[in-house]
């Protein structure tokens, strides 16, 4: 029996789950909205599907719409600080597209701008496919694309980072933390350094960002020192999540935390820590 024949989705799925992941920013919304796919499709024949991937892109497409539309107060209302929820990425992922950076500044764009910004930039989609999938004409789509764009340079990370100087930087940030080494750790920080963390209520995060290096490295050496006086179990691996290095924390062998950082190659830009036990089902050991 075909994939096709059991799930209608097909062997499409992987590449609709990561189309509905990038719109939302959560993977267990990503599911949600493929399984309310499959019961929208599993009875459309195949001759009314054209291209079938893009059939089922627009209607994936229209429901991250819906749940972007009906979410903002969720949003709003979350407890802390909200970061994506972090996905372990395979090698023909576009990693770029999967960092937290870019991600994060999406969440600022509005559901269309999102939509459009992404299929024309990551999907390779034409304006006029847009079009029809968001259901607007070719000018409109032109237009949301534009001012998408102006809004990503302007907040996009100005650098790339070859992934063996990300793992390097990485792993200073953890021999310094795990030392205690204050002056060690300020001189991986870059002077406006920002550190998000996500416990969303659940878990013992700092509520708003941290800005500046001082008060960068003065968290995260008494996060250590705190976690060290609890005389729990710790062991850090090394990951990949979001299409770049990360750290996975485990404590007592359970995943406590994933740690990502931005760098230049030279310094650490800003760094994302989700704890919220929610958002952590996804990422497992090696």
């Amino acid at each position: 029996m075909s994939t096709a024949a059991t799930d209608p989705l097909g062997e499409d799925r992987p590449y609709l789950f990561g189309v509905a992941y990038r719109m939302l920013g959560s993977a267990s919304e990503a599911e949600d909205v493929l399984q309310d796919a499959w019961l929208r499709v599993q009875d459309v024949p195949e001759s009314e599907m054209r291209s079938r991937r893009a059939y089922l892109t627009r209607v994936v497409v229209r429901l991250c719409l819906d749940v972007l539309r009906s979410g903002r107060k969720t949003r709003e209302s979350y407890v802390g600080t909200w970061l994506p929820e972090p996905v372990q990425s395979g090698p023909e992922e576009r990693a770029s597209s999967l960092s937290f950076a870019l991600l994060l500044l999406l969440e600022s764009l509005s559901p269309l701008e999102r939509a459009v910004f992404l299929l024309h930039e990551v999907f390779d989609y034409t304006h006029a496919e847009i079009a029809a999938v968001v259901e607007r004409d070719e000018a409109a789509v032109r237009k949301l694309l534009s001012r998408a764009r102006e809004h990503v340079r302007e907040g996009r990370p100005r650098f790339t980072t070859r992934p063996e100087d990300h793992q390097r930087m990485l792993g200073q940030f953890l021999a310094t933390v795990s030392t205690g080494d204050l002056a060690g750790l300020e001189a991986i920080l870059a002077e406006d350094v920002v550190t998000r963390t996500d416990g969303g209520g659940r878990v013992q995060a700092a509520l708003k960002p941290l800005f500046g290096r001082a008060k960068t490295a003065k968290f995260w050496l008494g996060v250590a020192k705190q976690g060290l006086a609890k005389g729990a179990a710790y062991a850090a691996e090394l990951g990949e999540v979001n299409g770049a290095p990360a750290i996975l924390l485990f404590v007592e062998g359970v995943l406590d935390q994933v740690l990502s950082i931005d760098t230049d190659g030279t310094q650490i830009t800003a760094i994302y820590c989700v704890r919220n036990p929610e958002k952590l089902a996804r990422v497992t050991r090696r």
